[in-house]
């Protein structure tokens, strides 16, 4: 009898809980592929709409159907006047990651069935939410900060469009381009706790909506989406520090956590920020920024250390290089994660879909673990029930 694998209080890392043919990850080799590509080629040669359309609709599309495509997100970048007025009475204070959660809601209230099981009527939603999420995230900033909200601009694509409606003018092609690969590599990344949270929800079915609101949810967690943040937190207050390997070495000796360092998967390096790291040592190069030396020196001596102690699996993520790249481009630490969300949302509708309809499972499942009890247990009739007087 082969012996038990044990599962419980895990994370449930390496359980293995449904199929999916919508991405792919090897931990070992460092490798990431959406759809059968892989991200090296799609960041290379590719654009996030074009790598949207894969990942919704399972195949590269022909120059004609990208174009349709791209059209039909720009009509739909506009969101309803009653979301943004809503906003305008939310606290100033309020996080972004908190605001962007609550408008998915809001957005479904103008579903006159918002609980509709039809594909297309799914995609119909999917496409939407893809394209009006970067119009919430610059709206609020633009509302949070006293400045008129901007409307988006059918002549820029989707990653110029967002830095358009956010900074309030037309941003140079290069970082333009920049802030496109880095939506491709966010995109999807498999059954992560965000993509996890969604599908779960939708298994009930739960709306789209409700799916891409659970995701939300999770993404803003510090240990998942909001690690970016944290990371550049870590960066601003090292920008004094004349002796940045001796802070390593002491959060390090006293088991403090160097954001961005480690993956739950990747154990020989994460492709993604392989791509961000040169962005960051480019663009800092461009603007005299110092942010790429400050990481240079975290990287190599908290590596260093790892190494020393036979831990060589620990090595930078997309969080700990994605992190400098944004706040070159000018985009404020707390837009961070609601920047990744507006890439991931995209992997999250091609799960929500896939997880609906049983593309891949056969049929619908509800996700239903379980849990071993270790609380109090006083036999099956249960435990006594004793009047309060009488409690000591």
């Amino acid at each position: 009898m082969s012996e038990a694998t044990r599962v419980k209080n895990t994370g449930l890392r390496g359980v293995t809980v449904a199929d999916s043919a919508i991405s792919f990850i090897d931990g070992e080799k460092g490798v990431l592929i959406y759809r059968g590509y892989r991200i090296e080629d799609l960041a290379d040669r590719s654009s996030f709409m074009e790598t949207v359309y894969l990942l919704l609709f399972g195949t590269l599309p022909t120059g004609e159907h990208l174009e349709a495509f791209t059209r039909q997100v720009k009509d739909l970048r506009r969101v309803p006047g009653y979301v943004i007025d809503s906003m305008r009475h939310w606290p100033k204070s309020a996080r972004p990651m908190d605001v962007l959660q609550a408008c998915v809601p809001l957005l479904s209230m103008a579903e006159e069935h918002g609980d509709t099981m039809d594909r297309q009527v799914c995609l119909n939603r999917s496409i939407a939410l893809i394209a009006q999420m970067p119009t919430l995230v610059a709206a609020w900033h633009r509302i949070r900060n006293d400045q008129a909200v901007l409307d988006p601009d059918p002549d820029l694509d989707h990653a110029g469009n967002f830095l358009w409606m956010l900074q309030g003018k037309k941003p140079d092609p290069a970082t333009a381009k920049d802030l496109d690969v880095c939506l491709i590599l966010h995109a999807d990344h498999t059954f992560n706790a965000s993509t996890f949270a969604a599908r779960e929800v939708v298994s009930t079915r739960a709306s789209l909506y409700a799916g891409v609101a659970a995701g939300l949810g999770a993404l803003s967690g510090s240990l998942h989406g909001g690690a970016n943040a944290k990371v550049m937190e870590m960066l601003l207050k090292l920008e004094h520090e004349p002796d940045i390997e001796g802070w390593v070495s002491a959060q390090l000796a006293g088991g403090e956590r160097i954001m961005g360092m480690g993956h739950a998967i990747y154990k020989t390096g994460d492709p993604r920020a392989v791509y961000l790291k040169r962005m960051g040592q480019r663009l800092g190069a461009q603007t005299g920024g110092k942010w790429a030396d400050i990481s240079r020196k975290i990287e190599e001596t908290a590596l260093a250390i790892f190494a020393g102690l036979g831990k060589s699996t620990i090595l930078p993520n997309v969080d700990f290089n994605s992190a400098p790249v944004y706040y070159l481009m000018g985009i404020p630490t707390d837009l961070m994660t609601p920047i990744f969300a507006i890439s991931r949302v995209a992997g999250w509708c091609a799960h929500i879909i896939e997880e609906q309809f049983a593309d891949v499972q056969g049929k619908p499942a509800l996700y239903r673990p379980q849990a071993q009890y270790v609380g109090e247990y006083c036999g099956l009739m249960g435990c006594e029930y004793s009047p309060m007087s009488t409690r000591k």
